[in-house]
């Protein structure tokens, strides 16, 4: 596709951004009919409807492609007037993180990201392979997911393996006091209640336990804090990374339940291959401040 109208695309990032052409046009200082006759005339050239329009606006298959191409293009501008010293506005990055990175190893890989500030971070919750498809749908440039979601990388993708993320089983002394006093057995759990973020986690963590499937009851708690609060307070027992748990245990603040038993992530980095100096330094921080607080599986072992 030849002469694309750069103008028309930012309007199209717009509205796929914010999902409606009203929005967009706040977002951009226009009216909503110049919204609409942009997108109008970019599909006219196209020849392509590009927008579905509703409540949210979507972007179509061509037109979330051409979504892509812009922010891409966007962003190499941007890293190349930094890269080049030159006066820019910093570039807008989002990335897709799961909760438990969030709160533990990625906070502590942030402070050299920021400062000096080379770009402005949009950072959203997801897991899994919602966060892989934000990526392969262009919506963020990169993202933190578990390495057994990852299959093959989609076109101008590439995929980093950056460690475990190793939880522990833990509960108050109190809780493990009235629900566990016989110890960390199948009897206990098919009755004291558990808070999970998603329940696979858990499940498969008490199977590797108990050598089988285990019905239990649980809470869902989907952001980090709040399902730390719960254990914290005593009202259930749960899976924590081990960064945040290991002081708590050595404060005698939790116990752990299965003392040596742990149950680890494999995480891994995916993003698009947009090979800059500022989006290799950036990949190349984030690999080694993952390497730095996370331990590497051992060769030939299961994690």
């Amino acid at each position: 596709m030849s002469n694309l109208d750069y103008r028309g695309l930012a309007v199209l990032d717009a509205v796929a951004a914010s999902g409606s052409f009203d929005k967009a046009a706040l977002l951009l200082g226009m009216s909503q009919s110049a919204v609409s006759q942009r997108i109008k005339a970019l599909e006219d050239a196209c020849g392509r409807l590009l927008v579905v329009r509703g409540t949210p606006s979507v972007p179509t298959g061509l037109g979330q492609r051409l979504v892509v191409h812009f922010r891409h293009v966007k962003l190499m501008e941007a890293a190349l007037d930094i890269d080049l010293g030159r006066d820019a506005s910093l570039p807008a990055l989002a990335l897709a993180l799961d909760a438990d990175s969030l709160a533990t190893w990625f906070a502590q890989a942030l402070p050299p990201l920021l400062a000096p500030p080379r770009c402005q971070f949009d950072i959203q919750l997801a897991d899994g392979e919602r966060a892989l498809r934000l990526v392969r749908e262009g919506a963020v440039f990169a993202c933190v997911a578990e390495t057994d979601e990852v299959g093959g990388d989609a076109a101008g993708t590439m995929s980093t393996p950056l460690g475990l993320l190793r939880y522990t089983c833990v509960a108050t002394p109190a809780f493990a006091g009235h629900w566990f006093g016989d110890g960390f057995i199948a009897e206990a759990v098919a009755l004291a209640p558990a808070v999970v973020s998603e329940r696979k986690q858990m499940a498969r963590f008490l199977a590797c336990e108990f050598g089988g499937e285990v019905a239990f009851p649980h809470h869902t708690m989907p952001v980090s804090p709040a399902l730390d609060n719960c254990i914290l307070h005593g009202v259930a027992y749960g899976l924590m990374p081990e960064l945040s748990a290991l002081s708590r245990i050595a404060s005698g603040q939790l116990i752990d339940l299965a003392p040596g038993r742990t149950w680890n992530t494999a995480l891994s980095w995916h993003a698009w291959n947009i090979d800059t100096p500022f989006t290799r330094a950036l990949t190349e921080h984030i690999v080694t401040s993952a390497h730095r607080y996370l331990p590497q599986p051992t060769p030939g072992s299961d994690l």
